[in-house]
């Protein structure tokens, strides 16, 4: 696995997971993303944003920062595996926190 800052985020029906990010997103044509590419580079590296690029005849594709990237393949990751999944649902099921000054004293922060 990689390393990425963890966005809060909760289990809703169906085992999908809903994240807390404000999400931004483009759709844009080959010709413009052309025109255009260090602006399309520029949105797309910011978190939580995605431009698609269409072309005519071909399958759409997206760009997005390699972290958001590697976030995605993450979470596919862990929703593929279901004694995980199994594990998470259990764990959020018993509502238990810690208070986050013990979490800090814990891990020595």
């Amino acid at each position: 696995m990689t390393n990425v800052t963890p966005i809060p985020g909760k289990i809703v029906g169906g085992g999908y997971v809903r994240y807390n990010v404000h999400t931004m997103h483009k759709t844009i044509s080959a010709t413009k993303a052309r025109k255009e590419f260090f602006k399309v580079l520029e949105f797309a590296s910011k978190p939580g944003s995605s431009v698609t690029i269409t072309l005519e005849g071909h399958t759409p594709l997206v760009i997005m920062s390699q972290q958001d990237f590697e976030g995605w393949q993450e979470t596919l990751e862990i929703m593929s595996d279901p004694q995980l999944m199994k594990d998470i649902r259990a764990a959020m099921k018993e509502k238990k926190t810690i208070p986050w000054s013990v979490v800090k004293k814990e891990l020595g922060l």
